[in-house]
């Protein structure tokens, strides 16, 4: 059983697309590897064909706790107060948005992919505000899913935990990341795919190295040279 998704499976998924949209779709998902909000979130006028760029925008919400009395901070296992030692019965809560943006490169065919769609798609591009994908979160798993299912593909098995799971849009981005890996794992190209992927930690990103697993085989090989 696979751990990853490999450069022709995605392929035959595309392939197995039912239509240019769903094909569009995984294709973005997979070399752009954005998270399927990201690319439900593109609009029409984030993309610049004549820079062949893609502008993606994270949103992400967070709720922050505080104590009612003193506004210290709290965590949900907190029963009293850090900051002022009352038990904490009732807490303040706060909701903010945190933004971040990333403009991402288009290679040549998946630019000329998003033409035809745009070419296609005239009448819903409007001022540039309109999405890409008329979809749901829901709807675009399902294309996955199906593409995946239509293509052959069997599910995949976590490395880490050995747990089984099914191919969902989230292994596009696992696959895009592990390839990337494959082919460079210097530090340099660790940074860039961090910053390709949107990670604000760079242990997020290097767990993508670990799973390659070419740097550890080369530096172990390395220390029998020398002996063999």
């Amino acid at each position: 059983m696979k751990t990853y998704l490999e450069i022709e499976d995605v392929e035959a998924m595309e392939r197995t697309a039912s239509c240019l949209r769903n094909r569009l779709l995984i294709r973005l998902l997979y070399r752009l590897a954005c998270r399927v909000s990201e690319a439900l979130a593109i609009k029409f006028g984030d993309i610049d064909c004549d820079r062949a760029t893609i502008t993606i925008v994270h949103l992400k919400t967070r709720i922050s706790l505080s104590c009612p009395k003193c506004r210290a901070a709290l965590a949900k296992r907190h029963q009293f107060c850090p900051g002022c030692g009352v038990r904490v019965d009732e807490v303040t809560t706060r909701q903010y948005e945190r933004r971040r943006i990333r403009v991402l490169p288009i290679d040549r065919q998946t630019l000329k992919m998003l033409e035809d769609y745009i070419g296609a798609n005239r009448s819903s591009e409007g001022d540039g505000s309109m999405p890409l994908f008329n979809l749901n979160r829901h709807r675009a798993w399902q294309i996955v899913r199906d593409c995946a299912r239509k293509s052959g593909l069997s599910d995949l098995i976590n490395p880490e935990t050995g747990r089984v799971r099914g191919i969902s849009p989230h292994r596009l981005r696992d696959a895009f990341s592990v390839h990337a890996m494959k082919l460079d794992d210097s530090g340099d190209a660790l940074r860039l795919l961090q910053e390709h992927l949107g990670h604000a930690s760079f242990n997020t990103t290097a767990r993508y190295r670990k799973v390659a697993g070419e740097e550890h085989r080369r530096w172990y090989n390395r220390l029998w040279t020398e002996t063999d």
